[in-house]
């Protein structure tokens, strides 16, 4: 057998499955640079060049923003320059996924490059640490929730017998899950203004995906019937004349069975229950817009 082209650090052997995927690499039209050991858990890595057209985004990953990726594709022909690798797994011979890089990727596309370097990592479970990993431009509340219930969504698939506690530190907070689902049918839902309530109420679920994602479905439901019932409140309120981007939140901080003194917590069913039944008891002739408005400078809105 030839001796390979790469450098390897340490000088040592590395195991047989990481040296069959820098192979791998060579046979995808790329080129390994290195196999090494990163230096904090010792995992062995490899630096690569991948051809461009076999490296695409997550299944589950965020939608792109065209902006950003706009931004990074100016920044780099005006440089000149690349210099910041994408971070990949390889899911199967001659496939590539970024969890972090999808924007970088782009931009060399939109410059109509053919390679781009890599880092790439064998354990393809890194793919699902994305909310962790990526730190090319901040995600907000939707493109969190997102990105989860795609997660949650293949895992369904690929992972039958696990369940959401075992990828709890992937999904990041429970919530992120049941307004991942709201976001898929609604982009514009005010997930921001849910988010307190549901942050407190919210658990990871016991069970396999499966049992459990019915039972999101459900917690779902019952937040978009609270929303219901608050986006017909708010539209009274413009009838009014009270017409302020604070107003559901506003109305929410009003209306929660939840309180700062409270030590034992009702169930999220009981939580969004009594909710809307709050918002639709609510007397909406004592909001007035100065409230709102005072409200709205103390407490900054949540994220939509």
């Amino acid at each position: 057998m030839a001796e390979p082209r790469w450098t390897t650090e340490p000088d040592v052997r590395p195991p047989d499955d990481v040296l069959a995927l820098a192979a791998q690499v060579e046979s995808d039209g790329g080129r390994t640079l290195a196999v090494y050991q990163e230096p904090m858990g010792k995992h062995w890595q490899i630096f690569c060049l991948l051809p461009l057209d076999k490296v695409e985004a997550t299944p589950y990953q965020r939608d792109l923003s065209p902006t950003h990726a706009k931004k990074l594709q100016e920044v780099v022909k005006k440089l000149d320059r690349f210099v910041d690798p994408v971070l990949v797994t390889s899911p199967r011979p001659g496939v590539y996924w970024t969890p972090n890089g999808n924007h970088r990727r782009v931009a060399l596309v939109k410059l109509k490059r053919t390679t781009v370097p890599a880092i790439l990592v064998p354990d393809s479970a890194v793919s699902f640490q994305i909310l962790a990993l990526n730190t090319e431009k901040a995600h907000n509340l939707k493109e969190k929730s997102l990105e989860v219930i795609r997660m949650y969504r293949v895992l369904t698939d690929e992972a039958p017998q696990a369940g959401e506690e075992d990828f709890a530190f992937q999904f990041e907070s429970p919530h992120l899950i049941t307004l991942g689902l709201l976001y898929e049918e609604n982009k514009r839902f005010a997930g921001g203004a849910f988010a307190p309530i549901l942050k407190r109420v919210d658990k990871f679920l016991a069970g396999d995906f499966a049992k459990t994602l019915p039972q999101r479905e459900e917690r779902a439901a019952l937040v978009r019937a609270a929303d219901e019932a608050l986006g017909g409140a708010v539209a009274k309120l413009k009838k009014r004349g009270l017409n302020h981007p604070y107003v559901k939140n506003f109305l929410l901080a009003r209306t929660t069975p939840l309180t700062r003194a409270r030590k034992t917590l009702p169930s999220f069913q009981t939580t969004f229950t009594k909710l809307k039944e709050n918002i639709e008891a609510f007397d909406l002739a004592k909001i007035r817009y100065e409230d709102v408005q005072r409200a709205a400078v103390v407490v900054p809105a949540g994220e939509s």
